[in-house]
C-alpha cells in the first residue's frame, strides 16, 4: 500500500487498495453481522395487491405465537408522539407522503402493512403469515404514458391525471422557431427502461434505544449516514443530537441505499417503544418489490437538424414513472433530468417538458447516474437517427457539432454551464482504439462465414458531477499520525485510498500513517454522502483543504521552534527547514508533538486538527466517448458485444487503478440496462420480475471486456481540478450498445429497438420491419 517511490506525488499513483483486505477475506463487517444482547427481529407483512383499500387488519394469530414481542399496524403508530410518515418535496400536487405502515390504502405490491417483533426472524417469519389482512381492491396502472389517460385508476383525488409534477426547461418559442426553418426533423419514440438495484447486500437496520441518555443509536446500509439521521429524526420526531447513524461496511449502494424507506424508520421507532436493540433485514424480494426502483422515462424526442448537418433545436416530453408515493425530493430530481439534453453539442435551441406519474408500483427515487443516463440517452440515439436520415455517417455528424475547446465555460440553452471539455479528443481517441473507419467498412454488413450482421455504436455524453458541500477532518496525533473523517462515505468507491493519496500529498507524510473514518454522526459535524459523482470533487477537496491548514499552522509553531518568521520556513518531504539553509530540519512528527505541549506560538491553541466545510464552485463536468462493436444474428436475435472501448475524461486521476474499476462497473450495469434487465409489471401490478431468477442481471461471460483510456482536462470549479467518474459508464453503455444494435440491423430495416434488447426483443424487431 506505499508509494512506488516516496519521493513521488501520492495522487495519480497506482497504489493497491487498502479496502480490498477485509473485504476479500470476510474480515468486512455488514449490518447484518452486527449484533447486540438481548436484540429481537423485525419483519414486515407486505400488501399482495398494488392498489387496494384495506377493510381490515388482524394481527391476533400472530400476536398469539411464542416468541412474538409485538405487533404493530398504522393504528398504533398514530398513537405514538412519532409523524411516521416519510416526506416528499416537489410536487405540484398535495399528495400525502409515504406512512412507514399503510394507513387505509396501499399504492404498490410490497407496500409494509404491519410490523412483527419476535425473538428470532423465524419466529417473525411465522408471525407475519399469520396476520390477516383484507382488502378491497382497485385497479392498477403501471406504465407512466399510460397513467395520465382519462380511464386510467386515480391514486390521489388531489392528482385525478396522476401528475405529480411538471417541469420545463428551455425555450419553447425559439425551439419551435428551429424546427420550422430547419431542413429535416427526425422523431423518436424511446423508453428508457425501469430499474431494480441489485446489491450484493439488502438493506439492514440494528437499532438501539439508550433510555437513560434518551439516545437512538441505528447501524444501518447508508450511502449517506448525515442524511438518513436528519430523515429519521424527521420520521421520528426525535432531535438530530439524539441520534447516532452508523453506515458500516456497505455491500453496494447505486442510489439505492441513499434513500430513507419505511424499514429503518420502524426498527428505529420499534427499538424505542420496546426498549430493547431491534434488528431488520430485508430479503431480496423485499428489496425487488418494495425498494426504490430507477429510470422509467418514457419520451417522445424529436431533432431538427440542417442539409449541412448542423443541429438546430432539440425538444423531449417525458413521462416519468414516480411510483405510488415520491421518496424525499425524486419528482424533482426526475423532472430536472432535461438540464444535459445538449450533451456535448452545440444545440442553439433546446425545450423539454417532464412529467413525473404516480404509478402503482414501487417508488422510483435515484440510481446509478440519476437523470444523466436518461438524457443522455434521447441525445445519442437522436444524433444516430438524424445521420441515418441525412445519409451521412454518425460520428461527422458528431463532429460537425461538437463544442469546441476554446468554448469553456460554455452555456447550453437549458441551463447548465460545462466548465471544460476537449470533446473531440477523446472522441478521436476511443475511435482510434476500436480502428473505427477500418469496423465502419464492415457494419451493417452480413458475414458470409458466421451470417451474422455487424455495427459499430458511438456514445459522446456529459455527465455533472460534485454537487453540493462536504465536510473533512485532518486530525494529527501526537506521533505524527493522521486521522481523516470525511463526511462521504465510501461502499466500493476507494475512499480510504484516494484520501489517504490526497493527504499524503498535502501533509509530505506517507500513506500508511493515514487512517481515514466515514459513516458516523460522531465523528463527523455534518456531511452530504456519496452519490452523484460527487465524492473526489467535494469529499477529496475537503480534506484537502483541512491538510492544507494544518500543514500551515504546524509551519507556523516549527517557525516559533526555529525562531524565524513562518514565511521563512519551508516544508519538503516530510521536514520543516528554514529556507537559506536546509541544515536545520524538523520533522513533521516533532512538529505534531510539539503541537499538543507547552510553548506554543501567540495564537495557536494546542492541538494539530482542522475541519473544513468546502463546496466547489461550480459543477466540474466529466465527459467522453464509448464505442461498441456488436455481432447481431437475425435468425435467433442474439446479440454479442465484441469489443467496447470507453475513453473518459475525469481531470486528473487520483488513482488511476480505482478510475478505470468504477468505469468497468459502470458499463456492466448500463450493458445490463442495454441488454437484459428491466422490472415488468403485470396488468394488475404485480412484479413479475421479483427474483434474480426472472430479473436479467448479467452474468460475467454477458459482459465485454472493456478497455479503457483517457484524457485529463482539470476542472476550474476546484482546486484539485478533479470530475466525478462512479457514474459515467451507466450513461454511456446503454446508447453505445443500443447504437450499435440498430447500426447492425439497418440494412434490414429496423431503426429503433427498445431496451433491453434481449434476443427476443431483437429477433421481433427484425421481423416487424420485414414485414
Amino acid at each position: 500500500m506505499t508509494n512506488e517511490s516516496p519521493d513521488e506525488p501520492s495522487v495519480g499513483r497506482r497504489t493497491t487498495r487498502r479496502e480490498d483486505a477485509a473485504l476479500l477475506t470476510g474480515d468486512a463487517a455488514y449490518t447484518d453481522d452486527l449484533t447486540a444482547p438481548g436484540a429481537v427481529h423485525l419483519a414486515f407483512v407486505r400488501s399482495d395487491h398494488a392498489h387496494a383499500r384495506l377493510d381490515g387488519v388482524d394481527t391476533s394469530g400472530a400476536t398469539d405465537l411464542d416468541g412474538v414481542v409485538a405487533a404493530y399496524t398504522w393504528d398504533d403508530l398514530d398513537a405514538s408522539d412519532a409523524p411516521m410518515v416519510l416526506g416528499s418535496s416537489g410536487l405540484d400536487v398535495d399528495a400525502p407522503g409515504h406512512p412507514v405502515l399503510a394507513r387505509d390504502r396501499v399504492r404498490y405490491q410490497g407496500q409494509p402493512i404491519a410490523a412483527v417483533v419476535a425473538e428470532d426472524r423465524y419466529v417473525a417469519s411465522d408471525a407475519v403469515a399469520a396476520v390477516d389482512v383484507t382488502y378491497n381492491t382497485f385497479d392498477a396502472t403501471t406504465d407512466p404514458a399510460e397513467a395520465t389517460a382519462e380511464d386510467a385508476p386515480t391514486l390521489y383525488e388531489a392528482a385525478p391525471d396522476n401528475v405529480a409534477a411538471t417541469g420545463e426547461l428551455g425555450d419553447r418559442e425559439a425551439t419551435d422557431r428551429a424546427f420550422e426553418t430547419a431542413d429535416h426533423a427526425v422523431a423518436l419514440d424511446l423508453r428508457n427502461n425501469r430499474l431494480v438495484a441489485n446489491a450484493m447486500e439488502p438493506r439492514a437496520a440494528l437499532a438501539r434505544y439508550d433510555e437513560a441518555e434518551e439516545r437512538l443509536t441505528v447501524e444501518l446500509t447508508s450511502q449517506s449516514a448525515h442524511g438518513h439521521r436528519r430523515d429519521l429524526s424527521r420520521t421520528l420526531g426525535v432531535r438530530e443530537g439524539r441520534i447516532r447513524v452508523v453506515a458500516p461496511d456497505v455491500g453496494g449502494g447505486f442510489g439505492h441505499k441513499g434513500h430513507h424507506y419505511p424499514g429503518e424508520a420502524m426498527t428505529a421507532w420499534a427499538a424505542r417503544e420496546l426498549g430493547r436493540p431491534v434488528r431488520w433485514t430485508a430479503t431480496r424480494s423485499e428489496n425487488y418489490r418494495a425498494g426504490a426502483h430507477g429510470r422509467d422515462h418514457v419520451t417522445h424526442a424529436e431533432l431538427a437538424v440542417d442539409d449541412g448537418g448542423t443541429v438546430r433545436g432539440l425538444r423531449a416530453e417525458t413521462n416519468v414513472g414516480l411510483g405510488g408515493y415520491a421518496l424525499g425530493s425524486s419528482a424533482a430530481i426526475q423532472v430536472g433530468y432535461g438540464r444535459l439534453l445538449s450533451g456535448e453539442y452545440r444545440i442553439p435551441a433546446i425545450h423539454c417538458e417532464a412529467r413525473s406519474v404516480f404509478t402503482t408500483t414501487a417508488p422510483v427515487h435515484t440510481y446509478r447516474g440519476a437523470g444523466r443516463p436518461e438524457s443522455i440517452y434521447v441525445v445519442e440515439r437522436l444524433f444516430d437517427a438524424a445521420a441515418r436520415e441525412l445519409d451521412l455517417d454518425p460520428v461527422e455528424l458528431r463532429r460537425r457539432n461538437l463544442v469546441g475547446a476554446d468554448a469553456f465555460p460554455y452555456e447550453t440553452p437549458v441551463g447548465a454551464t460545462y466548465d471544460s471539455g476537449d470533446y473531440e479528443r477523446a472522441m478521436d481517441r476511443a475511435l482510434d482504439a476500436v480502428d473505427y473507419s477500418e469496423n465502419r467498412e464492415e457494419s451493417r454488413q452480413r458475414d458470409d462465414d458466421d451470417g451474422r450482421y455487424r455495427g459499430v455504436g458511438v456514445a459522446n455524453y456529459v455527465e455533472s458531477t460534485g454537487g453540493g458541500f462536504e465536510s473533512g477532518v485532518v486530525r494529527v496525533h501526537p506521533d505524527g499520525s493522521v486521522a481523516v473523517y470525511a463526511g462521504t462515505h465510501s461502499h466500493g468507491q476507494g475512499h480510504e485510498t484516494t484520501y489517504a493519496q490526497i493527504v499524503a500529498d498535502e501533509l509530505g507524510v506517507d500513506e500508511e500513517s493515514i487512517e481515514v473514518s466515514e459513516g458516523d454522526t460522531d465523528s463527523v459535524p455534518t456531511g452530504t454522502g456519496t452519490f452523484g459523482s460527487r465524492s473526489t470533487v467535494t469529499g477529496g477537496n475537503a480534506v484537502a483543504e483541512s491538510a492544507r491548514a494544518v500543514r500551515e499552522k504546524a509551519r507556523r509553531i516549527a517557525a516559533h521552534q526555529f525562531e524565524a518568521p513562518p514565511d521563512d520556513v519551508a516544508y519538503d518531504a516530510g521536514e520543516f527547514h528554514v529556507t537559506g539553509d536546509p541544515s536545520r530540519t524538523i520533522p513533521f512528527s516533532e512538529v505534531a508533538s510539539a503541537a499538543y505541549g507547552s510553548g506554543l506560538p501567540d495564537g495557536v491553541d494546542r492541538g494539530l486538527d482542522e475541519t473544513t466545510f468546502y463546496e466547489p464552485e461550480g459543477t466540474a463536468y466529466t465527459f467522453g466517448t464509448h464505442v461498441a462493436r456488436v455481432a447481431v444474428d437475425p435468425e435467433s436475435g442474439e446479440v454479442e458485444i465484441e469489443r467496447y472501448v470507453a475513453v473518459d475524461d475525469c481531470g486528473p486521476r487520483v488513482n488511476p487503478t480505482i478510475v478505470e474499476g468504477q468505469v468497468h462497473g459502470g458499463v456492466a450495469q448500463g450493458v445490463g440496462q442495454a441488454r437484459y434487465e428491466a422490472a415488468v409489471y403485470g396488468e394488475d401490478g404485480a412484479l413479475l420480475t421479483d427474483s434474480l431468477s426472472r430479473y436479467g442481471v448479467p452474468k460475467t461471460t454477458q459482459l465485454p471486456d472493456v478497455e479503457t483510456d483517457a484524457t485529463e482536462t482539470p476542472s476550474p470549479t476546484n482546486r484539485l481540478g478533479v470530475k466525478g467518474i462512479g457514474e459515467a459508464g451507466t450513461i454511456a453503455a446503454p446508447p453505445a450498445v443500443v447504437n450499435a444494435v440498430v447500426d447492425a440491423l439497418s440494412p434490414l430495416g429496423v431503426e429503433h429497438v427498445d431496451m433491453p434488447l434481449t434476443e427476443e426483443t431483437v429477433w421481433t424487431a427484425i421481423r416487424d420491419a420485414s414485414e
